[in-house]
């Protein structure tokens, strides 16, 4: 087995992250790290803080080198950061000294290995986004669709109250909505950039400082924290909470379709599901497994995460290197949910005669709330509860409908009181609140 299921070509199907696999990797933190350079010397330029010949040279040349990161390696193994190897070689590779001594001025290697970070999660971030998108408007398809199609809702397990197929799907698609809904604030509290010289006091940079690093988040799109935040590590909790979220309500998603399609229930089919190597009946539900799986893995690692959070002094080593361990976990168990979540809901299909016969089934217990509160019309609330209590009793012990019981005793009560389209509640108007919000977005 891989030391990472997200790095496995082995597993590469059954934990897929995308695009956002790409942003994870030794090769795109070193080009962020070398954006971040370019950048911040064309703003150092502009203001007249290093020469702007030596600027432009500087910011030509972080869009054109290369740096293998193994060449790193003993670099990054002796300094604990890979930073302080990556300017020796950036400045070795420009060929140009005179130029080159203008690189890194005035930063510290955390300003630029946190405000590459941002480069990338903001990228994760805009493609969860698309993904989710994409994911919203087919449960919307579902949920619409479906709105009225009647089934039995389950509590603990069991037969509570009919709902609908339509306001189920509504149900795992709310939570994704006000996910998505959070993101613009996200990204105005979490995207910082990082610009406070070696212990946060800017001091190599004097008063030019406040202007700088505003100047860099503009030219990096990424909003100006106006303060240091090297040991505040909120900004990386905040998007990683984010994550955790959207993964959760995934799993969510996940565990109910691992039960609507079990054997006994299967009120629900997803295509091509998962085959045995030896039973041939079987239709295992990988992908809703797996969103519980990353759930499990994710409450670990933001757990984790918030440990490393805690920094002593102006910076500390081994939270940072907790957290440079943890979080890109962290962001591709979140694409890989969604990636998985995409593929599942593409292939999801419900099946309204079992939906009918689970309904049907269970001699109608589904519908003891009604009974008992059409019964609380002509007795007490506890006295309608104990009646009808005492009927599911009766229909467990004798095998009886309670449909049939209670109409035997109580000739008044409506017979659509055991009609599952009349006992819906707002299940279909719900679901189809929901697919509206999502169209509007």
């Amino acid at each position: 087995m891989a030391a990472s299921v997200f790095d496995s070509p082995l597993y590469a199907q059954l934990f897929p992250t995308g695009e956002t696999g790409r942003l994870f990797s030794d090769s795109a933190a070193l080009r962020a790290m070398l954006l971040v350079e370019g950048a911040l010397a064309k703003a150092q330029g502009r203001l007249g803080i290093i020469p702007e010949v030596s600027a432009a040279a500087i910011h030509r040349a972080s869009l054109e080198i290369q740096v293998d990161p193994g060449a790193l390696a003993q670099a990054t193994g002796q300094n604990g950061v890979s930073v302080p190897g990556l300017v020796t070689a950036f400045r070795s590779e420009m060929n140009a000294p005179e130029h080159a001594q203008y690189v890194h001025w005035g930063a510290t290697s955390q300003d630029i290995s946190d405000t590459g970070l941002m480069l990338r999660l903001r990228q994760a971030l805009a493609l969860a986004e698309a993904d989710l998108r994409t994911l919203l408007s087919l449960l919307a398809d579902q949920a619409e669709h479906s709105a009225g199609l009647p089934m039995a809702a389950r509590t603990y397990g069991q037969h509570a109250t009919p709902t609908s197929w339509g306001a189920v799907v509504a149900g795992w698609g709310n939570p994704l909505l006000h996910a998505l809904d959070a993101l613009p604030d996200l990204r105005k509290g979490s995207l910082w950039v990082s610009l406070s010289g070696a212990a946060g006091t800017s001091a190599a940079l004097g008063e030019h400082a406040p202007d700088l690093r505003a100047a860099l988040a503009k030219d990096l799109n990424l909003i100006d924290p106006k303060r240091s935040w090297h040991t505040d590590r909120g900004p990386l909790l905040r998007s990683a909470a984010w994550m955790a979220e959207v993964t959760t309500a995934l799993a969510a998603f996940g565990s109910s379709l691992v039960a609507l399609t079990a054997s006994d229930v299967g009120e629900v089919l997803i295509d091509g599901a998962g085959a045995s190597s030896t039973m041939p009946q079987k239709q295992n539900p990988v992908g809703p497994s797996t969103l519980v799986a990353l759930s499990h893995q994710m409450a670990g690692l933001t757990s984790t995460l918030q440990t490393a959070a805690v920094h002593q002094n102006q910076r500390d080593g081994a939270a940072w290197f907790t957290e440079w361990m943890v979080l890109p976990q962290i962001a591709l168990s979140c694409a890989a949910a969604l990636q998985i979540a995409l593929q599942t809901t593409r292939a999801l299909r419900p099946v309204p005669a079992r939906m009918a016969a689970n309904l049907g089934a269970n001699l109608g217990l589904v519908h003891a709330e009604a009974l008992s509160f059409a019964l609380a019309q002509t007795m007490t609330r506890p006295e309608a509860q104990a009646v009808t209590k005492a009927l599911c009793m009766a229909a467990l012990e004798t095998q009886t409908p309670l449909a049939e019981l209670a109409l035997a005793r109580y000739d008044t009560l409506p017979e659509t009181l055991f009609q599952p389209m009349d006992q819906l509640g707002h299940a279909t108007a719900d679901a189809r609140a929901f697919a509206t919000r999502v169209r509007a977005l």
